[in-house]
């Protein structure tokens, strides 16, 4: 058990920034972000012994990442409309530095693009290799650069909207 505590940590060390930021793509919320990288992490735990190495760990915690982001995803589009969701991005914006703020603006434009275009841009800005990030999406390597080079101009596009406002 204390080997498994001792895996886990290192793994959960490794690993739970990227996963906030993930999470954070999908719900440019920090509070809800950081509710779904701990429920990310519990089933981490709770299936460590049936991680079978057939990828690298981190892929596996991503995959498990996006799973209970898009599962919260589906509830709260049950319970909110994109209007609102707006709104709560919007009333959270706190007193931040310029650098902070432009981060701010950034997410709120990731999370006007489709739930597959924001886990890919996500795992672009947590430096994950497009190998990986291949493999997580279940799309060719030259496919999903492709696909990368079309998020950006998109991203670029609902950036320069915002910015005229």
């Amino acid at each position: 058990m204390k080997r498994k505590e001792a895996l886990f940590k290192d793994i959960f060390d490794k690993n739970n920034r990227k996963v906030y930021h993930l999470c954070y793509g999908y719900t440019g919320d920090s509070e809800a972000a950081n509710d779904l990288m701990q429920e990310t992490f519990i089933k981490v735990w709770q299936n460590l012994d049936r991680f079978r190495n057939q990828s690298q760990i981190s892929t596996w915690i991503y995959r498990i990442a996006v799973n209970t982001c898009l599962s919260f995803l589906r509830v709260e589009k049950r319970k909110a409309t994109d209007e609102i969701n707006d709104r709560i991005i919007e009333t959270k914006a706190e007193e931040t530095s310029d650098k902070q703020e432009q981060v701010n603006q950034l997410y709120k434009c990731i999370a006007q693009l489709e739930e597959n275009e924001r886990i890919i841009i996500t795992m672009v800005l947590d430096e994950i290799p497009y190998q990986e990030i291949a493999e997580i999406s279940g799309i060719s390597e030259g496919n999903l650069r492709v696909k990368i080079h079309r998020i950006k101009s998109k991203l670029t596009e609902i950036y320069n909207r915002h910015e005229r406002f």
